[in-house]
């Protein structure tokens, strides 16, 4: 159904209806778009002068119970003893871009499979999410690039994400800072695992680990990646783990998280205690990465234990942002001063990014907190028109089929109006022919008929603002750590629902910080699927998730079920 506009109060009311999520306009220009970038990647790969740049490879390190681990040392030529920046992976440190006939370069084919938002550009020095030595070397640092137990030509079995990684890092660490070329200070970067390493390595606090540069990094493995709202992820995982095949690790990531759907002992242990990270920190919090790292990144701001820690906030691609020289600048600057100890400005508490589209940035700036404390939670409420500023004062319901239905609730802005921070929706479900569902919901941005896109996880560049999941019968909270604009569910066990029985379910959608111009549609999309397409051409490859595909689930609104969208509004706009 479709209801005509209306006014509710100062707001106007776009309506409510059935929707396609997953086939949204503009898909035909971004696939041509697409397969320009699949055939020639913005990736630029410079060669690297010997006599600048000492490299020593495959020097060994023993570690506390006697595995032999292999890290590569780049350091600049003739300048003596020079802080290190150490990066940790289980990709291998030898895999490097390499130059074939007529000149060009081969590197990583992730960076076809996978949309480059922006140009990337590093050295042939540089393995893949690492800091890059050539440039390291030449502002005056030795970088030291390390296989993981298990990996390349390190010696062992690893077990990812384990505590045992963090005491390997942590010998690491302290063997780069004796070596005769250091200074004895040493601080770590690296993207995605080479910022999950950093969480671990902080967490045992090595005596000469100075600061921490995690650009992008989850922090919990069930709610960050594997099992987002207990709804299972199966798509990057089955990739990522065709990747890590020639590694040797004691367990499957992948497996385990199949085999265990409830948050267990098992669980707990691949997560670092936060409250032990006492090193400054510069953190990469991007709102483009919702399916992976984003939620991580920034409750590793808030939890970390650290009196001076930096959020550097973007809506920009991954790696490009990670190269590019606003982020070098801002890593620079970071190591300057913790690693050797100069007189520079001190980052900002928060470095906001404001885009109202995903190719524009409208404002950056500083900011003191986050979330802000100026924020002004605003509810918007489901109605049988939209989304409005007050309750329904009468039931009512839609109902949509969880193999291929969804359902959205319209919101025409007023006036301008910038939403930072993340959202947290309240529903009213109830299920029939099942006793659970997964429900998947996304905010979108509309101007007129055109969607507007995001950048999002693995390159998409046709996501939404914000994306959340939660299975129904896993709805239970966590009073400890819920707040009422971040639900969390506890995940700790099942709660199926009788068939036609009413619950509330919580649902925490990741943050954004997003401008709206007066007359843009805000909408909310409910469905019992993924929202994007599946495909590499024009959908979020390869993000995936195992929902259930029985039944039907209604939505429910009315004086006894205030279900609600929870907007983080900044002050300044009258639509607060």
């Amino acid at each position: 159904m479709s209801i005509t506009s209306r006014k509710d109060g100062a707001a106007t009311v776009a309506g409510t209806g059935h929707d396609r999520p997953w086939r949204r306009p503009g898909r035909a220009a971004y696939a041509r778009n697409r397969i320009r970038g699949i055939l020639r990647p913005p990736v630029t790969v410079h060669e690297v002068e010997p006599s600048v740049v000492v490299s020593e490879l495959n020097q060994e390190v023993v570690t506390r119970d006697g595995v032999t681990l292999r890290v590569n040392v780049f350091r600049p030529a003739g300048a003596g003893r020079v802080p290190a920046i150490l990066a940790a992976h289980p990709y291998g440190k030898d895999d490097l871009p390499t130059q074939g006939r007529g000149g060009r370069w081969r590197y990583s084919p992730q960076y076809r499979i996978l949309r480059q938002a922006g140009p990337v550009e590093f050295s042939a020095l540089t393995t893949w999410e690492a800091p890059d030595p050539a440039w390291w070397t030449a502002q005056g640092y030795a970088v030291v690039n390390c296989d993981l137990r298990g990996a390349g030509a390190s010696d062992g079995t690893g077990a990812l994400l384990s505590a045992q990684e963090g005491e390997d890092m942590h010998d690491l660490i302290e063997w780069a800072a004796a070596q005769d070329w250091c200074t004895g200070s040493v601080g770590m970067l690296g993207v995605s695992y080479l910022a999950l390493s950093q969480w671990r390595a902080a967490s045992t606090q090595p005596p000469s680990l100075r600061a921490i540069a995690p650009w992008e990094g989850f922090t919990n493995a069930y709610r960050g990646l594997l099992r987002p709202g207990g709804v299972l992820e199966v798509g990057f995982i089955r990739v990522w783990s065709l990747g890590l095949r020639k590694t040797r690790q004691a367990y499957s990531l992948r497996d385990e998280s199949v085999a265990r759907p409830v948050i267990d002992d098992w669980w707990n242990s691949l997560d670092p205690d936060l409250t032990k990270v006492d090193v400054p920190a510069l953190i990469c919090g991007s709102f483009s990465d919702n399916n992976l790292h984003s939620r991580g990144s920034f409750a590793g701001f808030e939890k970390i234990s650290s009196t001076e820690k930096h959020l550097h906030t973007h809506r920009g691609g991954k790696w490009s942002e990670f190269y590019s020289d606003d982020g070098r600048a801002a890593q620079l600057q970071f190591f300057d001063r913790h690693l050797r100890g100069l007189d520079v400005p001190v980052l900002p508490p928060v470095r906001l990014e404001v885009r109202d589209r995903g190719d524009r940035v409208v404002e950056v700036r500083d900011e003191q907190e986050w979330p802000l404390a100026r924020t002004v939670w605003t509810p918007r409420y489901l109605i049988g028109n939209g989304l409005a500023g007050s309750p329904a004062t009468a039931a009512g319901a839609i109902a949509f089929g969880l193999r291929r239905g969804a359902v959205y609730f319209d919101w025409t802005v007023p006036d301008d109006l910038e939403l930072t921070g993340p959202m947290a929706l309240r529903l009213f479900v109830s299920l029939h022919g099942t006793d659970d569902a997964d429900l998947v919901v996304g905010v979108e941005k509309w101007d007129g008929n055109t969607y507007v896109p995001f950048e999002g996880s693995y390159g998409y560049g046709r996501d939404r603002i914000a994306v959340g999941w939660q299975n129904v019968a896993l709805r239970d909270l966590d009073p400890a750590q819920s707040r009422s604009f971040q639900p969390v569910p506890a995940c700790l066990a099942r709660r199926p629902v009788r068939d036609g029985e009413v619950v509330p379910v919580e649902v925490a959608l990741g943050a954004s910080s997003t401008l709206f111009h007066a007359g843009e549609r805000l909408r909310l999309v409910v469905a019992g699927r993924w929202l994007s397409p599946l495909n590499p051409i024009t959908g979020g490859f390869p993000a995936a998730y195992r929902t259930r595909k029985k039944g039907t689930c209604t939505l429910h609104w009315g004086p006894e079920h205030e279900a609600r969208l929870l907007l983080p509004a900044v002050p300044g706009s009258d639509a607060t």
